[in-house]
């Protein structure tokens, strides 16, 4: 694994979704929805994108009832919402690539909104960047001990990263629910269980761009439409200025 840029990332995008709890829960909720919908099911042991969702809603602590809600609501018990995967390419300050995927009842405005953004910031969208990410898993756990590598990758990681206060475990993505279930079940506290895209290989921003590109992946998180943004921007190790 390159540096800290990924477990970075994740901690930028924490501290964003704590201060808007509503819009974490919508999203995860849209989440759940298109994953038992397309699915076919709400049961997450026949439904591994399910589980997946499951997994990521219950790091953010997202209510339980709001989840049966969403589950029936795809089944057929209301209104589903229709929801279907959108994906935007491009290229943003410093010739970054990012992928942004989002679930949307509405492909029109969902890319002028996303388009929107590059521009403003100035990026664009033309080009392909989809090629240069790899679907995984991510656990974080806020226990380096021994015990918890060792479990780790006797549970399967295919990489562990830690800094001082902080454990983080790459996995298969077809893997993660089966390890983040299996550091639980030890008593381990996961603070952190997703799908995400890694770069195959990062980029390194320099403390002059580095508050450009996180404007444009902070404007792209907070589109309501948008689940994910994915980016080969390795930053600096320190706050930019």
């Amino acid at each position: 694994m390159a540096g800290h840029s990924k477990w970075s990332q994740i901690k930028r995008k924490k501290a964003v979704n704590d201060q808007q709890r509503g819009k974490t829960i919508s999203k995860h909720i849209r989440a759940i929805q298109t994953a038992a919908r397309d699915g076919g099911s709400g049961d997450p042991s026949s439904n591994l994108a399910l589980k997946n969702a499951l997994a990521a809603a219950k790091t953010d602590d997202v209510p339980a009832d709001n989840i049966e809600r969403a589950i029936e609501r795809a089944l057929g018990g209301g209104e589903s919402g229709g929801f279907e995967l959108a994906i935007y390419e491009g290229y943003g300050p410093a010739g970054v690539a990012i992928l942004v995927e989002a679930l949307t009842d509405n492909r029109n405005r969902t890319a002028a909104e996303v388009r929107h953004v590059f521009n403003k910031h100035g990026g664009n969208m033309s080009g392909s960047t989809a090629w240069q990410f790899t679907s995984k898993g991510i656990i974080v756990l806020a226990n380096t001990s021994e015990h918890a590598q060792e479990l780790a990758i006797e549970l399967g990681a295919e990489d562990l990263e830690q800094d001082d206060d902080n454990l983080t475990i790459i996995t298969q993505a077809n893997d993660l629910y089966t390890i983040s279930e299996g550091l639980q079940q030890q008593g381990f506290e996961v603070t952190v269980s997703q799908l995400t895209k890694t770069p195959q290989s990062e980029m390194e921003v320099s403390h002059k761009d580095a508050n450009k590109v996180l404007a444009i992946l902070n404007s792209l998180e907070d589109l309501d439409d948008v689940q994910n943004v994915y980016s080969n921007a390795s930053l600096p190790a320190t706050e930019p200025a």
